[in-house]
């Protein structure tokens, strides 16, 4: 299934997409998946101290998840919409794109993007991360890779093509020429690309790689919520997306109405020098 653009793109660059997320910023709340409390314990870990500074926050769904561990947690999103949603959970955040974003002095112990920092330039987004770090500070990064049953992604995807062909947003062939799983191929591109980013500032140590395997069960009301979540909608007008949508349901009535999800969240860590 495509969940977000092509790897072989400069996703940073495709800012209508970046900043679309926010057109149901309650829905993409309460459909977007949380993070598994390995990833959460082990950032929390490995940082320093306990002002933690998320990138890309979105709604808040990882701040809040860190705020429940004990850390102090600023947000920026450049998405006043996403914001505002943050907000209204307690998140503090400050809206703008984070390359360009003051921080007025302030620094951190750990910088953290969750499901955001391909739209981050990966070198001008890492030496930003390394200026607001304090020596030892951590920047964590990481992504859900995930591929519903054939059935229902073979669906979306024929849909997708047949309601917006030209769309920038789609990587799966509708010839059935795909071999591999080209969502998790996506993500580990996106996470080579933060590594070599990091490496390029000479402000890190070597960056680790983790890997956090889960699952999570999905009836078909809740994947359907969940679809117009994903970048590859968010731009598209409602009768498309219904049109996808109703593909997508009739796929999952054929497979019994719900499914299992394997999820397995990649990230890259890597610790500022100094100190």
């Amino acid at each position: 299934m495509t969940t977000e653009p092509s790897s072989s793109l400069e996703l940073h660059r495709l800012r209508d997409v970046a900043e679309s997320f926010g057109v149901d910023a309650a829905r993409y709340d309460r459909a977007r998946p949380r993070y598994p409390d390995e990833l959460i314990q082990r950032v929390v870990a490995a940082s320093p101290g306990v002002e933690f500074l998320d990138v890309g926050c979105g709604t808040g769904i990882g701040a809040r998840q860190y705020r429940a561990a004990g850390r102090r947690v600023l947000g920026v999103d450049v998405d006043a919409r996403m914001g505002d949603f943050a907000r209204s959970t307690g998140i503090e955040v400050e809206i703008g794109k984070f390359e360009e974003w003051d921080a007025a002095g302030r620094s951190f112990d750990a910088v953290v993007a969750g499901q955001a920092w391909h739209w981050v330039d990966p070198v001008r987004g890492a030496e930003k991360a390394a200026q607001v770090l304090r020596p030892r500070g951590l920047l964590a990064v990481y992504w859900h890779v995930f591929d519903p049953p054939r059935e229902v992604a073979d669906a979306f995807d024929e849909a997708l093509h047949r309601v917006a062909p030209d769309a920038p947003l789609q990587n799966r062939p509708t010839d059935g020429s795909q071999v591999g799983n080209p969502a998790f191929d996506l993500q580990e591109g996106n996470l080579l690309r933060a590594v070599e980013g990091v490496r390029a500032t000479g402000a890190f140590g070597e960056p680790e790689q983790w890997r956090f395997e889960w699952e999570r069960h999905y009836s078909r009301d809740e994947w359907l919520d969940h679809l117009p979540t994903m970048g590859t909608l968010t731009q598209l007008a409602p009768d498309k997306v219904a049109t996808v949508l109703g593909a997508v349901g009739a796929a999952l009535d054929s497979i019994g109405g719900g499914f299992t999800m394997h999820y397995v969240t990649l990230a890259a860590a890597a610790t500022r020098n100094g100190g």
